[in-house]
């Protein structure tokens, strides 16, 4: 089975009733909501009559009041009532997505609803597994998502963007990591031996150079699924390691605009109940380096949108991806463009 394009995450689960969760997805504006038993429902954030958001209604029962006329809309989208008029016209309605929840993660299908498919989600494990824990994070970047997968697909920065963070060495860009090829994505592994651990690791106490690797999957149509970890060098066994299972996804907002979704398990055995603050807190600030770099990256292509990128050696990775993407929205693309 092969990851559609179009299945993209909205976000981890949003507050139960009567709380209404609004989120710009792929341009469009989008409405989640718990209905009475728990489930999900998603519709178009817009009502058709006046277009107001229904957002800025409430929730009655499993249903959405506009909050400007007063339409009422049940969880498939269909008006089911019209203050002062006794016939709900049949063109009352919205559109409503396909929408599920994974592993604490909400996704949504924002193409033709008979094409969604459950078993093409990632398997986003150790969101919701009593071996790990983890604190949740998200980020909004200003910047096309594509640059960001970039930036995931070539770990080479950490020696850069993140020396004094994550990095801790010149030795992980001078690596060259391995690269498979998937069938919606691309694995990409890295092992660096002897080196410093860096500043990330402070919570461990590492007195010596530490070993260090990282394994991911970086899947369709923008989820990053990471094993990585260190241990003392010369240490044969792993009583000593720090081991992590990273989620990491993409979910675009506008084409200049993205949602990020992430997090960083640790093994529950490991550490007090303090741990997974601070190894959020430690992620949180990494991570805003990758925003400021890339942001910056950004503003630059937007002055001069025509500059050619030069093509390196370490850039396999996403050079592949890209390739994987494009043929992907090629063949979806061929595929609505035939007649039903």
């Amino acid at each position: 089975m092969r990851q559609r394009v179009r299945e993209v995450p909205c976000g981890h689960k949003p507050p139960g009733s009567p709380d209404l969760f609004h989120r710009t997805v792929l341009n469009e504006p989008v409405l989640v909501y718990r209905t009475s038993s728990g489930g999900l429902a998603a519709l178009a954030d817009r009502c058709c009559h006046r277009l107001a958001p229904l957002s800025r209604g409430r929730l009655e029962g499993d249903c959405v009041r506009c909050g400007y006329h007063g339409l009422k809309f049940d969880p498939s989208g269909a008006c089911v009532e019209v203050p002062g008029m006794t016939t709900v016209p049949p063109k009352a309605r919205v559109r409503s997505y396909p929408v599920v929840e994974k592993n604490k993660w909400v996704f949504i299908w924002m193409g033709d609803t008979e094409r969604a498919d459950e078993a093409l989600l990632p398997d986003n494990f150790s969101c919701d597994h009593p071996e790990w824990q983890y604190k949740p994070g998200y980020l909004h970047y200003p910047t096309p998502y594509l640059l960001i997968c970039d930036n995931l697909l070539d770990f080479s920065h950490l020696s850069y963007v993140h020396a004094g963070t994550l990095g801790g060495s010149t030795r992980i860009a001078e690596v060259a990591p391995t690269v498979k090829p998937l069938a919606n994505g691309v694995n990409v592994s890295r092992r660096i031996d002897n080196v410093p651990p860096p500043a990330y690791y402070d919570f461990r106490g590492f007195d010596t150079p530490a070993d260090r690797w990282i394994d991911y999957d970086f899947v369709l149509p923008g989820t990053l699924l990471m094993g990585s970890g260190s241990k003392p060098t010369g240490d044969v066994h792993l009583d000593r390691a720090i081991l992590f299972h990273s989620c990491q996804t993409l979910t675009p907002e506008t084409h200049d605009s993205t949602h990020y979704f992430f997090q960083e398990s640790h093994r529950s055995t490991d550490g007090n109940a303090d741990l997974k603050e601070t190894i959020f807190a430690n992620l949180l600030a990494a991570f805003h380096e990758d925003l400021e770099t890339i942001t910056a990256q950004h503003e630059n292509i937007k002055r001069h949108p025509d500059a050619p990128m030069l093509p390196l050696a370490m850039d396999s990775a996403l050079v592949q991806f890209r390739r994987i993407l494009a043929r992907r929205v090629a063949e979806e693309a061929e595929i609505c463009s035939q007649p039903t």
